[in-house]
């Protein structure tokens, strides 16, 4: 009996891993459709920034941080965020953009991502996109953009992207560990892709590699026999070569040890500030010192028990539930006392 329910989950354990290995092989095949364009890509990096021929890579890049810092301030996950740079890397490696464009595209990428991938209810609509982006261009702009890059990509939900892999990779890992050994969680292995996406030099990856970069890069250090091992099977399923696994796994090591650097500027949700006019400013330095003066309160004839009872209540504002400043019907806002002495 005991054989034959060990046996059951061997069998069990075969199908998960020969229906994983199905959908890897079916997203490696489909990767190709959502690769930037290598042309393209080589441009942004021998355009300049002082010429204004083009999107240069650093453009691009500081453009990319910025949509991380729109992601988190809004509550974005990590696949719109993913899939807005997927947009935006394709877009600009198909069209001559004039840098003075780039801002409109890269909201835009991120307003349909976030279309495609978050609950209606959690898309921020698009005026409130724009001023908080601090972006100059219109609503209109923006949905003549959203058309524009719709029509010129294949804008799919189901795009076959580095976390893509990474999110089919990471279950086999943690299962064939079995708590024998900590692993990176993946929340840490998300966070470091999107660092690496901040560099233009990644788009050039295979998604299918980099994330399997990501993750080897990190065992490497656990110098783990058995999840190293993992990997090389990856590989052979995947026909990824060796040399290209190491080259992309030093690239992500490199990145990773410089954005621990102390030099290098991670994005965040400080870089959105207000900006305001010189009047506007002054009036708010000028408030932030003021004291309004308070109404004064009439003393009454309730006695000391009372007293107590109103204070707890008068916390209630306009805003809170429990009733309305204004009306002296039954409610939480007067206390009961005060209401039976008026009658």
């Amino acid at each position: 009996m005991a054989r034959n329910v060990l046996f059951s989950r061997m069998r069990d354990l075969q199908a998960i891993d020969s229906l994983l290995l199905k959908e890897l092989k079916s997203c490696r095949a489909k990767e190709y459709n959502f690769l930037p364009r290598e042309t393209g890509l080589r441009m942004m990096e021998s355009a300049s920034t002082e010429n204004h021929s083009g999107v240069s890579a650093k453009c691009r890049d500081t453009k990319v941080e910025e949509l991380w810092g729109l992601t988190s301030f809004f509550g974005y996950s990590t696949q719109t965020f993913v899939q807005a740079v997927n947009l935006l890397d394709r877009f600009l490696t198909i069209m001559k953009v004039q840098p003075k464009h780039l801002p409109c595209i890269g909201v835009c990428c991120l307003h349909i991502a976030a279309k495609m991938v978050e609950e209606a209810n959690n898309v921020s609509p698009t005026h409130e996109l724009i001023r908080i982006s601090q972006s100059k261009f219109t609503v209109s702009d923006l949905c003549r953009m959203e058309k524009i890059i719709s029509e010129k990509l294949s804008v799919e939900p189901e795009a076959v992207t580095a976390l893509t892999f990474l999110r089919l990779y990471y279950p086999t890992f943690t299962f064939r560990s079995a708590g024998r050994e900590e692993i990176p969680s993946i929340g840490r292995l998300e966070a470091q892709l999107k660092a690496c996406l901040c560099r233009l030099v990644f788009s050039k990856a295979k998604p299918s590699v980099l994330a399997l970069s990501l993750i080897a890069q990190e065992f490497d250090a656990l110098q783990s026999i058995t999840l190293l091992k993992i990997v090389q099977q990856f590989q052979r399923h995947l026909k990824i070569v060796d040399s290209e696994l190491l080259h992309w796994k030093e690239l992500v090591a490199k990145c990773m040890t410089e954005y621990r650097s102390s030099e290098c500027n991670k994005p965040d949700n400080k870089k959105l500030v207000w900006i305001v006019s010189r009047r506007t400013a002054q009036n708010l330095q000028a408030n932030h010192f003021s004291v309004p003066g308070l109404p004064t309160i009439h003393e009454g004839i309730w006695d000391e028990r009372e007293s107590e009872e109103s204070c707890e209540d008068m916390s209630c504002g306009e805003d809170s539930p429990c009733g309305s400043p204004g009306s002296d019907g039954e409610g939480a806002f007067f206390p009961s006392a005060f209401l039976n002495r008026k009658k």
